[in-house]
């Protein structure tokens, strides 16, 4: 039986690979698409979902857009380094289609509620998800896994030098999901990071699988290849929300965990958005516990992802853009 995935997204470069990952997986059927504001405005995103999917040959999966613009804060974007439309600023021309008449939250409800057990997998900030518990907190117990990709637990952020993006764009919906007592798998920004960046000649090599999917995902990164050679010094495309759905598919890509006590901050403006993870248990909490293993009960616990195996995501994400399953070895090895 397939597994069902419902993917909240504020799609821009990144979330759009992620897509065709979760899209092109044969295992699963993805029963809804929710877009929320971050990367993009909401509209920007809907229409960069609906694109996407309409790539991937899935003009079926419905689309639904929704929040506008973070719960108590104004919305700041993530142009400079996604480009103006979230895609590089290429001019891909516009989807064949429009997203359904239903509100994202609404949407989500209902696929959580028809779906009990279902994979969330969070590619943008927490808006949606944070309004449907607001709304339903009744539905933390009945997803089975939600997979987020934000924060920075152990090291710098990309947008201030204590939080990640999505984290920090929305750290208020970021913390009522954390303490909701969802199943949360946090996917930080570091996992994208040093041997999970595509070099190169990863990148030639995906772009020689010659198919319209693979050009698509070199070139609509293009944009957010340079910001991010601008912001670290290293020349490839990191991919964060891809690496999230390679976990997401398949949660032994990551292969260091351990279930903690974690907050966001709201408060500073210094550490906004800010994961606090209290790894050593200072605090003495009961929530945290040394080592986690993926698909088992947490109890409350959020699960944080330390590292990963960087060929494996690589080779889950050649085999979604058409390249053979032993794609690029002998480059890694």
């Amino acid at each position: 039986m397939a597994r069902v995935f419902l993917i909240d997204t504020d799609t821009a470069s990144d979330d759009a690979v992620a897509l065709i990952m979760a899209l092109r997986a044969p295992d699963v059927r993805v029963a809804a698409i929710t877009t929320v504001a971050g990367n993009v405005d909401v509209g920007q995103a809907t229409r960069n979902a609906l694109y996407t999917a309409e790539l991937c040959g899935a003009a079926d999966v419905p689309v639904y857009a929704g929040a506008e613009k973070p719960l108590a804060r104004a919305h700041e974007n993530a142009a400079w380094f996604h480009g103006r439309d979230g895609l590089g600023d290429r001019g891909y021309p516009p989807p064949g289609r429009r997203a359904e008449n239903r509100h994202a939250v609404d949407a989500a409800i209902a696929a959580i509620e028809a779906n009990e057990g279902l994979v969330v997998v969070t590619l943008g900030p927490l808006t949606n998800l944070a309004l449907a518990l607001a709304r339903r907190p009744e539905i933390a117990g009945k997803v089975g896994r939600c997979v987020v990709m934000g924060g920075a637990p152990c090291c710098e952020g990309n947008v201030t030098p204590a939080a990640e993006y999505n984290i920090w764009c929305d750290p208020e919906a970021a913390r009522m999901v954390l303490r909701s007592g969802m199943p949360v798998e946090l996917v930080g920004w570091h996992l994208c990071r040093g041997e999970a960046v595509l070099n190169p000649a990863e990148i030639a090599l995906v772009l020689g699988f010659d198919n319209d999917l693979a050009r698509f995902a070199v070139e609509c990164n293009s944009r957010a290849r340079e910001a991010y050679r601008r912001q670290t010094g290293e020349d490839g495309i990191s991919l964060p929300d891809p690496v999230a759905m390679s976990i997401a598919l398949d949660p032994t890509v990551g292969t260091a965990w351990s279930a903690h006590y974690v907050d966001v901050e709201t408060g500073s403006e210094l550490t906004r958005g800010m994961t606090v993870v209290d790894r050593l248990n200072v605090a003495a909490d009961d929530r945290n516990r040394r080592v986690w293993a993926p698909l088992l009960d947490a109890g409350g616990k959020t699960n944080v992802c330390w590292t990963i195996a960087a060929q494996r995501w690589k080779q889950a994400l050649y085999a979604a853009l058409g390249g053979p399953r032993s794609a690029g070895r002998s480059i890694s090895e």
